[in-house]
């Protein structure tokens, strides 16, 4: 949980960056600094979501699927669903 809440984290940390890089500067070294660290993060939420069983049960794996903001809906939803129960 801790791996998936920092990517989340950076996820949408550097949606952010990059956004308000494109509408202000627009400057190469951000987006060539901030692209590849996104695309990371994006892909690490998706790979630690998938496999655990309360993302199963609460359909926070297709959470995740969604960039940007992905990873911070999907441990929304984890935290909020009980461990036990249907």
């Amino acid at each position: 949980m801790r791996t998936l809440r920092i990517a989340a984290g950076v996820e949408a940390a550097s949606l952010v960056v990059l956004l308000g890089n494109l509408l202000t500067t627009h400057t190469p070294a951000v987006s060539t600094l901030a692209g590849p660290l996104h695309g990371t993060a994006y892909l690490v939420v998706i790979a630690t979501t998938w496999p655990l069983p309360a993302a199963a049960r609460s359909g926070a794996r297709w959470l995740a699927v969604i960039p940007g903001v992905g990873g911070l809906l999907a441990l929304r939803r984890i935290r909020d669903r009980p461990l036990g129960g249907n």
